[in-house]
């Protein structure tokens, strides 16, 4: 099968809504504590557990709750430096100490 994130918008969307929920039924939470926790209202919590559109804001706030923070680094990772780059910085980098102290 097919991972539902590489589908459309819909799919991606929906997806996202139902590791959520789960996220939210492993925690032993209710929709409402989940709303009340994450300052968003309980109607924000369904939309993002049924697939809807909702501010990213409330995202945000929802994952914080449920302990997925963290995880949006993988989301948007900081770039590396570019091949070129890596080429023009290799004989830079140090091949012996200088045995000067630092101040």
């Amino acid at each position: 099968m097919a991972d539902p994130l590489t589908k459309s918008d819909e799919a991606v969307l929906a997806a996202l809504g139902e590791r959520l929920a789960r996220r939210r039924l492993r925690r032993d939470l209710t929709q409402q504590q989940l709303a009340d926790e994450a300052g968003v209202s309980r109607r924000t919590v369904v939309r993002l557990e049924a697939g809807e559109s909702t501010q990213l804001t409330n995202l945000v706030r929802v994952l914080r709750v449920l302990g997925l923070i963290e995880d949006l680094a993988a989301l948007a990772p900081e770039p590396g430096p570019s091949p070129l780059e890596q080429l023009r910085n290799r004989g830079r980098e140090r091949k012996r100490a200088s045995g000067k102290e630092e101040r």
